[in-house]
């Protein structure tokens, strides 16, 4: 399952590196047509823009499962043993119940989705979009686990709280 887990995030991670270096590609590319030729390429700034959203919903998923996100520590960071297992549980199930209201709210818009589509590729916005549901369903089973690993023992609380500081 882990070996599965690190291909998974590789994936994600080489899907990353592509779009970025292919939403640079386009973005210099325009800048020199227009500068140049006072010309440029339409369809570039429609995929770059799709390919943004994209690498913006990746990078969520894969800065869950490396800690990466931002995080107020005020309180926790001063507490210890069974108040600080209760905090970070209760934080990993409110991170459960955003990602809930994000995959709930993805699928009332749905439709409406499926009826858009980007005005010069012709790209359904449900493709575009299809970021978000894989973003909230991988963060959704990270903090499943994460809650798992909490109970069981496997995890200790304090893994949760990074200890690096800058006062």
């Amino acid at each position: 399952m882990k070996k599965l887990t690190n291909w998974y995030f590789k994936i994600l991670e080489l899907v990353m590196v592509l779009c970025l270096a292919a939403m640079c590609l386009m973005v210099f590319g325009n800048v020199v047509l227009r500068h140049f030729f006072n010309s440029g390429v339409n369809i570039a700034e429609e995929l770059s823009r799709f390919m943004f959203i994209w690498l913006t919903f990746l990078g969520a998923i894969v800065a869950m499962r490396e800690g990466g996100h931002l995080g107020v520590d005020v309180l926790v960071r001063h507490l210890s043993g069974k108040p600080l297992f209760v905090a970070v549980l209760l934080g990993q199930v409110l991170v459960l119940i955003c990602c809930s209201v994000l995959l709930w709210g993805l699928l009332k818009q749905h439709a409406l989705n499926v009826a858009n589509v980007g005005l010069i590729t012709g790209i359904s916005m449900s493709i575009v979009y299809s970021a978000a549901y894989l973003c909230a369903a991988s963060i959704g089973l990270v903090t499943l686990f994460n809650i798992a690993r909490l109970a069981l023992g496997r995890m200790s609380p304090s893994e949760f709280v990074p200890s690096n500081y800058i006062d």
